[in-house]
């Protein structure tokens, strides 16, 4: 399958489209009238303080969250309920987490071929090879044989992009893939995702890297209690914000 007919979609549309989107945990109102759309190609990082219903959000888009009311499609088409189309969604958006959720009794290989394998019945031979060349995208390649416990923390968040790639997603999601690594394994893995940026992936990334979010961007949304205050170019935001929220938040991480 050539990569054209992978992301092949009616370019004309929105990718992921969120319309009046509504979400309560109980009676914590955590996503109040989304509207969001993200274009094939387009690099999304989604920034703001903790608790401001970023990752809920992403979550959303591949309902690991379900919503109370709204829309979501992706190209086009509403998310499923269940069952098998759910599945068929889920391997054509791509997640990654805070936590690596790697297989522990499973080679680093297996892990990133096991999908391949299951959900698009691909042969075991043409999965590792192409589980080989992804591993060696993402520069662990060497890691193949082992088990995840004997990488660190930022071999294995790149092995979980190298496993979500292996479904050739529509887009890719991240849900603040660097929050629980050491700091100095963080690049690492921000050089993977600004390498996807530049290869026309389509991404949403939640994230509280800002030099990642000016550098990899098309375009910075930027959320606070459940609600989307401002969407701009990276420049835009960085420089010149609008909403009193965002100026806060940017004076308190962007001073240290």
């Amino acid at each position: 399958m050539s990569e054209e007919k992978i992301y092949r979609t009616d370019d004309s549309r929105p990718l992921v489209e969120l319309t009046h989107v509504e979400k309560h945990f109980g009676d914590l109102h955590v996503l109040k009238d989304i509207n969001l759309k993200v274009a094939k190609g387009e690099v999304l990082v989604v920034v703001g303080p903790s608790g401001s219903g970023k990752s809920t959000m992403c979550r959303t888009i591949n309902r690991l969250e379900t919503i109370d009311s709204g829309d979501i499609r992706i190209d086009g088409k509403p998310l499923p309920q269940e069952g098998k189309e759910l599945a068929r969604l889920r391997a054509e958006v791509g997640m990654v987490f805070q936590s690596f959720n790697l297989f522990a009794n499973k080679t680093i290989l297996e892990n990133v071929a096991l999908a391949p394998i299951r959900v698009r019945h691909m042969a075991k031979k043409e999965a590792e090879d192409q589980a080989m060349e992804l591993l060696a995208r993402v520069g662990v390649d060497s890691q193949a044989s082992k088990m995840p416990a004997q990488l660190s923390g930022g071999q294995q968040q790149r092995v979980a992009i190298a496993r979500a790639l292996a479904m050739h997603p529509k887009v890719m999601l991240f849900d603040e893939p660097t929050s629980a690594l050491d700091p100095e394994m963080v690049n690492e893995v921000l050089d993977v995702m600004i390498e996807l940026a530049h290869e026309g992936m389509t991404m949403i990334c939640v994230t509280h890297e800002m030099g990642f979010a000016r550098r990899a961007a098309d375009r910075i949304v930027f959320m606070a209690d459940g609600q989307i205050l401002e969407e701009a170019s990276p420049d835009e935001f960085f420089d010149h914000p609008k909403s009193e929220r965002a100026k806060d938040f940017l004076s308190k991480i962007l001073t240290h």
